[in-house]
């Protein structure tokens, strides 16, 4: 008589397959933080903007070239590590995650976009080129992502782990261009952002990808009315939290602190840092603290 009463799930999603082949353990040197904005200020800029522009702009949008410009201050961060050293990234990707649900009844799939050189273009392009991407995705008309797909669905279970470990050691540590054979050229970028929020959470903290070799990944959550201290009142706010997981080989404390204090600086003063809403020009922030500005690390 076994000890479980089981039987095997049938036909799981692709992200499920990829989820198996990935986690095995828990040694993984991940960290984990939040940052609490107050949303008003963002709230009407986006709100501006989508009338000026006639683009859906979202928080998403505002994150990705914030994290973005964090990586410029702290370039430490926008690495990788190959033969156990740190290689810095000469550009910077953020990787967008996209929720596809084609796959069948009660089958969510995960998939993403990847934006490059995000901290030079306005929120006009990074709109437009998002969209365009996220269409491809779920259109399923972006070739190199369905021949991954594909030869993922192929994988035995039994390969999964060996698989994935073998794609990332090809493409990162041997540092191979392999576009050739249907897998995308740097596909998950510097740092990923997920939009928890628009699930209704707005607390959660996302697992590192190994295989992706991304030491960053943002939860963005919900937007909230919460009670807030404003001028030593209590009053009614609008508040967003982004929680964090980074890879500890790569950021420290410090790192995180110039991070999450550029991120709160520009989401909560956004047309400083963005620029005037609509305008198609890319914006540099002014005034966000830089690297230089903060305590100096640690010897």
């Amino acid at each position: 008589m076994p000890n479980l009463s089981l039987r095997p799930q049938r036909d799981p999603s692709i992200f499920r397959r990829i989820a198996i082949g990935t986690w095995r353990t828990a040694f993984d040197p991940q960290v984990y933080g939040s940052v609490e904005l107050r949303m008003e200020p963002a709230l009407a800029y986006i709100e501006a903007f989508r009338a000026r522009t006639g683009r859906r702009l979202t928080v998403t949008h505002m994150v990705a070239k914030a994290v973005a410009h964090t990586l410029q201050r702290v370039p430490e961060a926008n690495a990788v590590l190959r033969w156990n050293r740190v290689y810095l990234r000469d550009r910077i990707g953020v990787f967008l995650q996209v929720v596809l649900t084609d796959e069948g009844e009660g089958k969510i799939d995960l998939s993403g976009a990847t934006i490059y050189d995000v901290e030079r273009k306005s929120l006009v392009e990074i709109c437009d080129e998002v969209e365009q991407k996220v269409a491809v995705v779920r259109k399923r008309q972006d070739p190199a992502l369905e021949k991954s797909r594909g030869l993922f669905r192929s994988v035995p279970y039994l390969l999964l782990n060996w698989f994935l470990d073998f794609l990332s050691f090809v493409t990162v540590t041997l540092n191979l261009d392999l576009r050739w054979a249907g897998i995308p050229s740097d596909p998950f970028g510097s740092v990923m952002v997920t939009n928890i929020g628009s699930l209704g959470l707005d607390m959660a903290y996302a697992p590192l990808v190994p295989y992706s070799r991304v030491p960053i990944v943002l939860a963005v959550g919900a937007v909230k009315d919460e009670a807030v201290v404003d001028g030593g009142r209590v009053v009614p706010g609008k508040v967003m939290r982004v929680h964090a997981t980074f890879d500890h080989r790569f950021i420290d404390g410090w790192h995180a602190a110039v991070m999450s204090r550029t991120l709160k600086t520009m989401i909560e003063d956004p047309e400083r840092h963005f620029g005037v809403p609509g305008d198609p020009r890319p914006a540099q922030p002014t005034g966000a603290p830089a690297a230089a500005a903060a305590p100096s690390p640690p010897p």
